[in-house]
């Protein structure tokens, strides 16, 4: 495959992911963050561990879950308390640092070159989903500040480490290890911290069907495919494209004005993404013994 179709490709996963905000808010019941985030991620994995039939083993056990408390259970419950904590979109914008911490991450684990084109996109697109999403008198909580900020921590981690740590198996196992390890861990939490959810109607279920199936178990596939064929730093700038398709939603189907501001920073975020492609052409390969082609 050339690298234009893996940019493609890869890019899909985020601008699916900007989908999530419209179908949490219209479709799903209020006030269980967790238990939707259980839902969402473990009937996904256990769905690709029939499909893959292949169950982790040895040092991965332990490997998968780090990177599924990093990249689900634990980014995904610190950007739910993040989102009821901050308004205005404050949120977004301050989860839009982990471009940059995956290059001083990759720099740090991976001996990759920090390239002053990349930070310069990692800042752009800062300010590019600043202008977009956060709306005049927007408060600030520092609960929430620490949750946004330590979500961006962890999906740095996870998508770093997701890439150093590459198992003797095809993408779409490694997926599955990782979205069960994550959903199986707050299964506890859940329940221990949230209520029971009410009785879903069909609109509910059709809305955990997508975040599960398609924004769960599909784009992460995508996106641990892109991260082993392109690398993180070069994967982690497309994620700055879910807050653009996020607004385009909510102006095509809620009815939402686009203000000056939110398009001159829509496109200083897409500006962001394309200098946040150029460079290396590959993904710098790590040493590795006995391990089967990615998918």
């Amino acid at each position: 495959m050339t690298r234009p179709f893996d940019l493609a490709l890869t890019a899909l996963a985020p601008a699916i992911w900007g989908s999530s905000y419209i179908v949490t808010t219209e479709l799903l019941p209020d006030g269980s963050p967790l238990t939707i985030a259980m839902l969402r991620a473990s009937p996904a994995g256990l769905l690709l561990l029939l499909w893959t039939r292949n169950l982790p083993r040895g040092v991965w056990i332990l490997r998968s879950l780090v990177l599924g408390v990093l990249n689900f259970s634990l980014f995904w419950g610190l950007m739910f308390v993040a989102a009821y904590a901050l308004p205005g979109g404050l949120a977004a914008t301050l989860g839009a640092i982990q471009p940059l911490i995956v290059l001083f991450l990759a720099k740090l684990l991976l001996d990759q070159s920090v390239r002053p084109a990349a930070v310069l996109a990692g800042l752009g697109g800062m300010l590019g989903v600043a202008l977009l999403v956060v709306k005049p008198g927007a408060g600030f909580d520092m609960v929430g500040i620490l949750a946004a900020l330590g979500g961006a921590v962890s999906m740095a981690c996870g998508t770093v480490l997701t890439r150093k740590w590459q198992p003797p198996v095809p993408a779409l196992t490694f997926t599955a290890w990782q979205l069960t390890a994550g959903g199986l861990i707050l299964v506890p939490v859940a329940l221990w911290l949230e209520p029971p959810l009410p009785p879903l109607d069909a609109g509910a279920v059709v809305g955990l069907v997508w975040l599960g199936l398609i924004g769960g178990a599909a784009t992460y596939f995508i996106w641990f495919r892109g991260i082993a064929r392109l690398g993180p730093s070069t994967v982690a700038p497309l994620g700055l494209l879910s807050p653009v398709v996020a607004t385009l939603l909510g102006l095509a189907l809620l009815g939402e004005g686009m203000t000056l501001p939110q398009s001159l920073g829509m496109a200083l975020v897409l500006g962001s993404v394309w200098v946040g492609q150029m460079g290396p052409t590959a993904a710098p390969r790590l040493p590795r013994k006995g391990v089967a082609p990615q998918l």
